[in-house]
């Protein structure tokens, strides 16, 4: 069997766009894979740098404290420096992002995995998605709508936690943040989730 470009293929096997189809997926698996190891490797030299011991990172990551000191070594001395101070009201882009990512993902669990934007929380979790600029803008749309559509359902803290996202977001400030935009977004988003969960428990 030829296909559109004269390429023999076994009658009944796969066209060359299904394979196509099908690698890409994989490649972006792997692709995550490797990106969640380098925030690791990152994550640790962060901590590490705050003055946190190897042992206590090897317990945590659930890794050797030999694997942990490669990856300390690997970064050097003070690379990267730990942030002068862990807030939530940051606003360079990167922590707006992941304060978003937070927002969402918390508002896909109120809502029981039901929401507009629990597929894009479950594709940024699996590294299917990226924060470039138009997945930003259409998680956005979607956490905007899942606030408009469920208000009731949902803490009003959501809505004001969303606004300052948004606002930030619209108008990006002049600001100049240590650390790789990864790190920083991870961090906003754990500290969101744990801030957003504060507030429903209060």
């Amino acid at each position: 069997m030829t296909d559109e470009d004269g390429h023999r293929h076994p009658s009944g096997f796969l066209s060359e766009e299904q394979a196509g189809r099908l690698f890409a997926g994989m490649n972006e698996v792997i692709r995550a894979g490797e990106e969640m190891r380098q925030l690791r490797s990152e994550m640790i030299a962060l901590f590490a740098g705050a003055g946190w011991t190897q042992e206590r990172i090897a317990r945590l990551t659930g890794m050797s404290q030999p694997a942990v000191s490669k990856q300390v070594t690997r970064h050097g001395p003070g690379s990267p420096p730990p942030p002068a101070e862990l807030v939530l009201d940051q606003y360079d882009t990167p922590w707006l992002e992941g304060r978003l990512w937070g927002l969402a993902e918390a508002i896909s669990e109120a809502l029981h995995h039901d929401a507009r934007c629990s597929r894009f929380v479950d594709a940024v979790g699996r590294g299917r998605k990226r924060f470039a600029p138009p997945n930003v803008d259409a998680l956005r749309r979607l956490v905007e709508e899942d606030l408009r559509l469920h208000r009731a359902e949902l803490p009003g803290g959501y809505r004001s936690a969303y606004d300052v996202i948004s606002r930030g977001l619209d108008v990006p400030a002049d600001v100049t943040a240590t650390g790789s935009a990864s790190v920083r977004r991870t961090l906003a988003h754990r500290i969101q989730r744990d801030r957003l969960t504060v507030g429903a428990e209060a």
